[in-house]
């Protein structure tokens, strides 16, 4: 694991470099994105960075200064053997005040690579209650305020599933705290609209734009009990890829389906042609 700080890679992982007065600390007032590592080089790294910039917009903290991150990128994978990683990019409002007013002293960038290892290709779900605010000032935006993110993914690794699965206000099908969900019903494959809350996932853009041609794939918003009744599960995300899901809760299902089968095809094959799509 290497680390980079506002242009600076650490000496280790546990050195000083963030003040404790800082506004990501005091109230998680950032923006980040987790990007990975293929063969060592950063897969979709375009399409990250500009959801970074996007979700930095969004709560109103400024421009990150993407040319530095990248530096910082180059820096940190420098001399590791990455052939399967993870980035992590976090940028926050910086210095601030012991309170949620902001400071001007400028951005945090930090910059964290590291080997990890691959997820299994096929995990479990466990569906919550808490719901994602589909309305919220935060909706849409990657934030780090991931404190209830948290909160359900122990609830789910404590019932023996890697990944939780919420509903939004209206109880419709949201999203995982760090994936998006796809199901099949038939032989149509669905996934839950952005006006229903969920992070704009690059790996759900691309599974939506690569399996357009060869899979009846659509958008549509149902409530979060259509999972009891799916023929197949899919979690999509940044390490995950196309994830096929064996249990809703205590529920079995197929795993992988003959759709999920097809998915995981469509991602190999087009995700083989370039690193950064």
């Amino acid at each position: 694991m290497r680390t980079w700080v506002n242009g600076k890679v650490l000496g280790s992982p546990d050195e000083l470099a963030i003040s404790a007065l800082d506004h990501g600390i005091i109230v998680g007032d950032g923006v980040f994105e987790t990007i990975k590592i293929e063969d060592g080089q950063p897969f979709a790294l375009t399409r990250h960075l500009d959801r970074l910039v996007r979700s930095a917009g969004g709560l109103g903290i400024g421009k990150p200064d993407v040319g530095a991150i990248r530096e910082g990128i180059d820096a940190t994978m420098d001399g590791q053997d990455l052939p399967f990683g993870r980035i992590r990019l976090t940028v926050t409002s910086g210095l601030g005040p012991l309170g949620s007013p902001r400071g001007s002293a400028g951005l945090t960038h930090t910059v964290i690579t590291e080997p990890c290892d691959r997820p299994p290709s096929i995990s479990k779900i466990a569906t919550v209650a808490w719901p994602r605010n589909e309305r919220g000032a935060l909706a849409g935006l990657k934030t780090t305020s991931y404190a209830e993110n948290a909160l359900m993914v122990e609830y789910a690794l404590a019932r023996g599933a890697s990944e939780a699965v919420m509903p939004n206000t209206a109880g419709q099908l949201c999203e995982g705290t760090g994936s998006n969900i796809m199901y099949v019903l038939g032989d149509q494959l669905v996934t839950p609209t952005l006006k229903a809350g969920p992070l704009a996932g690059v790996t759900r853009a691309l599974v939506l734009e690569w399996c357009a041609g060869e899979i009846d794939v659509v958008e549509r918003d149902a409530p979060i009990e259509v999972l009891q009744e799916a023929d197949e599960v899919i979690l999509v995300g940044t390490t995950r890829d196309v994830q096929a899901i064996s249990h809703v809760d205590d529920r079995e299902v197929a795993a992988p389906g003959p759709i999920t089968q097809k998915a995981q095809e469509i991602w190999a094959r087009e995700s083989a042609k370039g690193i950064d799509p």
